[in-house]
């Protein structure tokens, strides 16, 4: 529980005061006061309605929080994506429920959780739990990320934008001055109050009649795909709570999985480092495919692993590094110079310029994904199979040029080691699909010397950053997960070295070294979840449990994660909640609970090999359908039928 009022107001939320609801296309953050400063409806890269988060003044909010000093406490009712925000005054207490409907698809299978539809609709129900409450509703939309203020009109119970935006209500008295609406209500024990904003004015009921129906289809929809999870080691709240947030950025048209609903929450709290991630990584392929077919989301991992080889096919041989997640391959960066940026943070950006970056690990990830989706019985058409033995023939012919790195960096190319290590992966994955061809074979040869060669420093013999650097990258703590073949002892002198140079405490930097631009950033997340893994396979698996013990207590208090932490002050910093970084959480806990119970055997080797460890006796997409039907056995589905969205309903 926390007193709102302890410290003197801020103008900007703790980006770890946040909490994330969603719909499956679009998504809203709410702070911990109750204010909804973020929020994109029907596409998580779509113009923002609220913007506040990007500036305390211009930006839009919608906030609802009591007249009186209050503490807050919160929570996502149980297994679903629904917050749910207790307020306690002297005199009373009220909450504030939010959640954004969504439900299965009428006249679809039962248990299909991937055709979800919705009406794309952020609801926020306030209900009076003590005494009486007086709570203050501040509605403010915004309009082309704030660049003009919107004209609001009141009606009988609605409130409408000429951005076409619309607030509904069940009766109460707002103030309109401009472009905001307030109101101060009382709110006593037992009695109820619903709003909605939608995105554009409704044709038929008001949307407010049909909330008490969608609350309990979202409800019913949230805890039936959770229950599904057949992860049942000891870190079942973590995982599950990862595996509701990935759900909340895969984007349903397509099956994309945002990396993060946002962008320009930085990296430095007032420094430049500020990107759009409303966008899908390739990077991310094998990973999300190993972490949701290891949990039992295999309609996800079908839908994902659909989306994957359409949008390689639109720009292939090349790869880019990121796809927008309607598959758009033009993602053109641009600068918001009237935004002042999260705690003035500036620029602010959308669309990201990495997007055309020449990037060679990302033919590797493509290819380990491919093997993994094989030995999870996927199969690939002739032009698929054509167009993966195309990205092989590529890396066999420009594996060896200098790029920019698993990490993007903006300065000038370089030889990453990693990107050699994944190239070898690319190669070595294309001869385990197709067999072998002499160029593959000979260059898969040519990267190992290469790299013994020039990636290993001769003092100690770790793997180095780049040819010619003077450090190393956490990144490179993957080589054993993509099964690169080195030496124990050079992985062993990898981890040391990566724990001497950037390990902060229980956090790790991704490497410190010149990027070509100017500022500091915070440790990575991810790169502490790679640590895990990588002391896991160097036999360290008691420091491996205490660490990953120890980065599960550094989660905010409803279970997410940023993109990066302050180690001295354990602040959230960059964009949120970040896909990546539940991800690396999921296959932690499963490559844990698999050293426990099988050694370090069960977890050596490539995605594909783990996959058969790690999916047991259901191997394949029949055998996790099989899982998914044995969840029933154990009595924690509800009625298919409670989470359908009916038509009149539907988006």
């Amino acid at each position: 529980m926390t007193d709102a009022f302890e410290e003197p107001a801020r103008r900007y939320a703790p980006i770890r005061d946040y909490a994330a609801v969603g719909d499956g296309h679009g998504s809203a953050l709410v702070s911990r006061s109750g204010s909804v400063d973020w929020c994109c409806l029907q596409r998580f890269d779509a113009d923002p309605i609220f913007c506040r988060l990007l500036d305390a003044d211009r930006g839009g909010f919608f906030s609802i929080d009591p007249a009186l000093p209050f503490t807050a406490d919160r929570s996502y009712l149980d297994g679903t994506n629904i917050l749910q925000t207790t307020f306690s005054t002297p005199v009373g207490a009220a909450s504030v429920t939010d959640f954004m409907p969504v439900g299965r698809r009428p006249r679809v299978a039962a248990h299909d959780y991937v055709h979800l539809n919705a009406p794309n609709w952020l609801v926020r129900i306030v209900d009076g739990r003590r005494g009486k409450v007086d709570l203050r509703i501040r509605y403010r939309p915004s309009i082309d990320f704030a660049r003009r203020r919107p004209a609001l009109r009141q009606g009988e119970a609605h409130i409408e934008a000429d951005s076409g935006a619309c607030l509904y209500h069940d009766g109460i008295t707002f103030d309109v001055e401009g472009d905001l609406a307030s109101a101060i209500v009382e709110v006593g024990a037992g009695e109820r109050l619903v709003l909605v904003v939608t995105p554009q004015q409704s044709r038929q009921q008001s949307p407010v009649e049909a909330v008490p129906r969608l609350l309990e289809i979202t409800t019913a929809y949230w805890q039936e795909w959770i229950a599904y999870c057949r992860y049942e080691g000891p870190y079942g709240d973590a995982v599950r709570r990862s595996a509701l947030a990935l759900k909340l950025l895969a984007f349903a048209p397509t099956g994309a999985i945002a990396a993060a609903p946002t962008t320009s929450l930085p990296e430095e709290i007032g420094g430049v480092r500020n990107w759009d991630y409303r966008y899908c990584w390739l990077r991310d392929a094998t990973f999300t495919l190993y972490a949701l077919a290891a949990v039992g989301y295999g309609g996800e991992a079908r839908k994902f692993s659909a989306f994957l080889p359409w949008v390689c096919s639109a720009t292939h041989p090349e790869l880019q590094v990121m796809y927008g997640i309607g598959g758009e391959a033009e993602l053109v960066e641009q600068t918001l110079d009237h935004l002042d940026g999260y705690e003035g943070s500036r620029p602010v950006r959308t669309g990201n310029g990495a997007y055309d970056q020449s990037q060679i690990d990302i033919f590797g990830e493509v290819l380990d994904w491919a093997l993994l989706y094989r030995a999870l019985a996927g199969r690939f058409d002739r032009r698929e199979a054509k167009m993966l033995a195309a990205l092989a023939d590529f890396v066999a012919d420009h594996w060896e040029e200098p790029d920019h790195g698993l990490w993007e960096v903006r300065g000038p190319p370089q030889g990453f080691v990693h990107g050699k290590m994944m190239s070898w992966v690319a190669l070595d994955r294309a001869i385990r699909l197709f067999g072998s061809r002499p160029s593959w074979e000979k260059e898969r040869g040519r990267i190992v010397d290469v790299v013994k060669e020039h990636g290993i420093d001769p003092s100690d013999g770790h793997l180095l950053q780049f040819y010619g650097a003077s450090g190393t990258d956490a990144a490179l703590l993957l080589a054993p997960m993509v099964a690169f073949p080195i030496e124990g002892a050079t992985l062993e002198a990898t981890v040391a070295a990566v724990e001497r140079e950037l390990r902060h405490g229980d956090f790790v930097y991704r490497y410190d070294s010149d990027d070509g631009l100017v500022g500091e950033e915070g440790a990575f997340l991810i790169c502490s979840f790679w640590l895990v893994d990588a002391l896991l396979q160097i036999g360290k698996d008691r420091e491996a449990n205490e660490l990953f013990e120890r980065l599960l207590d550094r989660a905010n208090d409803v279970g997410l994660y940023a993109e990066e932490i302050d180690p001295t002050t354990g602040d959230f910093l960059g964009n949120f909640p970040q896909a990546f970084t539940h991800l690396a959480l999921i296959s932690a806990a499963v490559n844990l609970d698999l050293y426990t119970r099988r050694g370090l055997s069960a977890i050596v080797g490539s995605h594909a090999d783990r996959a058969r460890d790690t999916i047991g006796a259901t191997l394949g997409w029949r055998g996790i359908w099989a899982a998914f039907k044995a969840t029933k056995r154990l009595g924690r589905i509800i009625s298919s039928r409670a989470s359908i969205l009916p038509p009149d309903l539907c988006g």
